[in-house]
């Protein structure tokens, strides 16, 4: 039988929201072991003078515990 864990990680880029993607999912498995799925929950910009400044994805880290 397996035990997973979820954990929740923001990430932001001033790219774009794959690239937040992509920085979150490095970041997080280079703490977590096991991780087996991501799920973005959300995804939000930032604006500044009506311009886009940051893409911001919330995702759900899916880990099996030892």
């Amino acid at each position: 039988m397996s035990i997973a864990r979820v954990t929740e990680v923001i990430a932001r880029s001033t790219k774009s929201f794959d690239d937040a993607i992509q920085d979150g999912v490095e970041r997080a498995t280079q703490t977590l072991e096991n991780v087996t799925s991501v799920w973005i929950q959300d995804q939000t910009l930032d604006i500044k003078d009506n311009k886009i400044v940051g893409y911001k994805v919330a995702m759900k880290v899916t880990f099996v515990l030892k």
